[in-house]
């Protein structure tokens, strides 16, 4: 072979090249690094121009004669072969294929072999088309104790899990493992995994912390930086839980806000409401409490609405006293009308309540007022779990009825009140304060469903089988995961901007709920049920008249 200096501009494409395939570009980036900082060091292979041309075709080095040209060199060297088509074909073939690439552990080395000659880190990337992270991560293979190296560089490599978690251990402890898991001549595979369980600390990321520089500084906490983690996040950690989780209560104990206190967590994490409580999955109300914990699994800190249920009052009882009260200090005197009296009032002021309902003219805003006060009535109790006191539908109502005792009221306070009412009344919560179909109509009626909040949250997400959870992902470009937890967090992470509800949130009840419903509260004629009676009747003493004849 003879080597020469040529314009790279100057050669020719191979016609039949043995790699076809385009590569990768950080691959090509990497090329172009290397040549633009030490040239190229392996000249390409070229031959002369079959033909009547004088130039010379390439063989051997296409991307290096590209880069070549993308570094804007004016010359390479290459080396001129003798032509000879079955030994080109063999030769291309054979560099393509013989080179194996250098093992992480030899670049490792290498690597240092730069910096010990006065190359620092980032110059070291800009040669390699690396980046410094990169770098500083095969930097971090010093920290493996030498045995487990030698057996790196067999080609037994961890994975990048692995590595990261035998990296954070120290050398004596890698090496009371590595004395266990070590290979055998038996089993000469060393179980990366076992290593790296043995090894594996707590740590407290910083991402989770809110506590400031004030408080990681009295409790000597020192973040370490996971280069393995990925580079848009905060990736500094602590293996020192208890400081961790001791800055995290102190900051939780100062910044509490009102009507919150600090509640327990089960073994398995969860949150320990009060004896009593209910939590409150919607948006919790004023007269709601908020209990705040640790979260065991990273130390966050971790908020949970909750309603604690009012005791019963004993009506009976307070009755009671307050007779035996009114009996020691005023003496029994007749009233004007008797307890017979009030009752016979009673029934015919129903009657005529019910009569003018039915016959009188009522205007829409007095009937809407009227519904108001119907509601604030002593004989009805609701039980929706917001504000069911009585005194509350009471206190609305007094804002529709004037000094004289008459119905005064404008009409945006009646609109006000209204809502109030419907607000305290329809609850569509899955215990005893549900209202039914009824809530899920309202609702749909007046456009609640935009209302909902985003559900693509993992603890919404993990109440969804496998195949419900799946059949969420249609008209989104998350693919499945083979684990469910990991599905969770693609679907999570698309909709972390936007807004996903699950179908069977939405207000509107099926045709076949409402069927139900509607068969169950038909309309019942008691006039025809009351003829049927007596036509029953008739026929039975019909029977048993013809039984007498």
């Amino acid at each position: 072979m003879k080597l020469m200096k040529v314009d790279p501009r100057a050669l020719n494409e191979n016609p039949d090249p043995t790699r076809r395939t385009k590569s990768s570009p950080q691959s090509d980036a990497l090329l172009l690094a290397t040549i633009k900082a030490v040239g190229i060091i392996q000249p390409p292979i070229v031959t002369a121009q079959r033909g009547r041309g004088n130039g010379f075709t390439i063989e051997i080095g296409h991307r290096r004669v590209t880069q070549a040209i993308a570094a804007k060199l004016d010359e390479i060297e290459i080396l001129v072969a003798d032509p000879d088509e079955e030994k080109d074909a063999l030769r291309s073939l054979i560099e393509n294929v013989a080179r194996e690439a250098l093992n992480p552990v030899d670049l490792w080395r290498r690597i240092e072999r730069l910096v010990a000659l006065g190359w620092n880190e980032e110059s070291i990337g800009t040669a390699l088309g690396q980046s410094v992270r990169q770098i500083r991560k095969l930097r971090l293979l010093a920290n493996i104790l030498p045995a487990m190296l030698d057996h790196i560089a067999k080609g037994d490599m961890p994975s990048e899990q692995h590595l990261r978690t035998i990296v954070a251990a120290t050398q004596d402890e890698q090496a009371q493992v590595w004395k266990k898991h070590k290979p055998r001549k038996t089993d000469p595979q060393v179980s990366w995994s076992d290593v790296a369980r043995a090894l594996t600390k707590d740590r407290m990321y910083a991402r989770h912390a809110n506590f400031g520089d004030d408080l990681a500084q009295a409790y000597g906490i020192v973040w370490q930086e996971d280069l393995f983690a990925p580079a848009d996040e905060d990736s500094r950690y602590t293996n020192d839980v208890e400081a961790f989780l001791g800055a995290q209560q102190e900051w939780m104990t100062a910044n509490m806000p009102k009507r919150s206190t600090v509640i327990e967590v089960t073994t398995w994490g969860d949150p320990k409401l009060p004896p009593k409580a209910e939590r409150v999955y919607g948006k919790p109300n004023k007269s709601d409490c908020t209990g705040w914990y640790l979260d065991p699994r990273n130390g966050s800190v971790q908020s949970i609405a909750y309603r604690m249920q009012k005791p019963k009052k004993d009506k009976a009882k307070a009755k009671g006293s307050h007779a035996s009260g009114s009996d020691s200090t005023a003496p029994a005197s007749r009233p004007d009308v008797t307890r017979r009296g009030m009752d016979m009032i009673g029934d015919l002021r129903t009657d005529a309540l019910h009569e003018a309902f039915a016959r009188a003219p009522i205007e829409d805003d007095t009937l809407t007022a009227l519904l108001v006060l119907a509601f604030a009535g002593g004989n009805v109790s609701v039980a929706s779990g917001r504000n069911s006191d009585h005194g509350i539908r009471a206190q609305q109502a007094r804002r529709l009825i004037g000094d004289d005792g008459s119905l005064a009221y404008d009409r945006e306070t009646l609109q006000q009140v209204a809502r109030e009412v419907l607000t305290d009344v329809l609850s569509c919560r899955e215990n005893r304060s549900n209202s039914g179909v009824v809530a899920r109509v309202a609702g749909s009626a007046i456009g609640a469903d935009e209302f909902l909040p985003n559900l693509a949250t993992e603890e919404f997400l993990s109440c969804l089988s496998r195949g419900a959870l799946e059949a969420s992902l249609k008209g989104t470009p998350v693919l499945p995961r083979q684990r469910v937890k990991d599905t969770r967090a693609a679907l999570v992470a698309h909709y972390a901007d936007g807004r996903f509800v699950y179908p069977a949130a939405l207000f509107a009840p099926t045709a076949e709920i409402v069927a139900e419903w509607a068969e169950d509260n038909a309309f019942v004629d008691e006039d025809d049920d009351a003829a049927d009676d007596i036509d029953a009747g008739d026929d039975e003493h019909g029977g048993y008249a013809e039984a007498a004849e």
